[in-house]
């Protein structure tokens, strides 16, 4: 067998894997629904020119916003930055679209309920392996690191930044950065770029999170044809996250509140 065919039948059975997966998966996150998104060659061009600017622009003011000291008027205001430049860029990049679900009736109509209760059984998996996180030390001081931003900050300015940034996102990765990836794999494709964003703020916690989160995302993407289902479920998990969360690392010096004398 020749290496060329030894790479098909690898590629064959990668395929199988995934028809498989998806098999197991439920109706809302497989089946697609009927969308015309097709572009011209030019505006899919610049959809990509926009997309790969802004996806280096944000990576790196995300970057920099971890980097400020928790409830400072740098945090919030680059925070709200870079959900500023997701969502400029999403808008710049082409037409979004908001996306539908297929009744059993087969009318269709918005994507409501189901996103809202995927976020609810995101946000349940991902606190049972905080139990577990907070036994493995580094990944304790990662989800640490982060957290005290929401310990420490006002907490409707948190909640405002929180739930600007979700919506940015999924306006930018599951809305221009995944129509510009192309037909072939965009889920997976729009998925790594998401989680490569994410490395910028050298936080573990945060990288290792953004992967199965990214894949729900894309996978809501992919079957209700627009950024409705993954945005419901992104602020639904993340609301959680910030109110129940905080409350399972508050014995962590790292997310205790400084005394002026610290902070001094």
């Amino acid at each position: 067998m020749t290496r060329a065919r030894r790479r098909l039948g690898a590629a064959l059975v990668s395929d199988d894997e995934l028809t498989r997966l998806l098999a197991r998966l439920p109706s809302w996150l497989v089946d697609k629904v009927p969308r015309d998104h097709r572009e011209s060659d030019e505006a899919f061009r610049r959809r990509r020119r926009v997309t790969a600017g802004v996806s280096v622009a944000g990576a790196g003011l995300l970057g920099v916003s971890l980097a400020q000291k928790p409830d400072s008027p740098a945090f919030y205001g680059l925070t709200l930055g870079v959900a500023g430049t997701w969502v400029a860029g999403g808008l710049a990049s082409g037409p979004l679209h908001l996306g539908w679900v297929q009744t059993p009736s087969a009318t269709l109509r918005r994507p409501l309920l189901t996103p809202v209760l995927a976020g609810v059984g995101a946000f349940g998996l991902f606190y049972g392996a905080a139990l577990v996180a907070r036994r493995i030390p580094p990944l304790d001081a990662a989800i640490s690191r982060v957290l005290r931003y929401a310990h420490q900050g006002t907490p409707a300015l948190v909640l405002t930044t929180t739930l600007a940034n979700g919506i940015a996102e999924e306006v930018f990765f599951r809305g221009a950065l995944y129509a510009a990836v192309g037909a072939e794999a965009p889920v997976l494709k729009s998925s790594v770029v998401y989680t490569l964003a994410t490395v910028a703020t050298r936080n573990p916690a945060l990288v290792l999170a953004s992967a199965p989160m990214g894949l729900l995302f894309a996978l809501q993407r992919r079957a209700s044809g627009g950024i409705q289902a993954p945005v419901l479920s992104h602020l639904t998990w993340s609301v959680l996250m910030l109110r129940f969360l905080p409350p399972l690392f508050r014995d962590r010096p790292s997310i205790a509140v400084p005394t002026p004398a610290e902070s001094g």
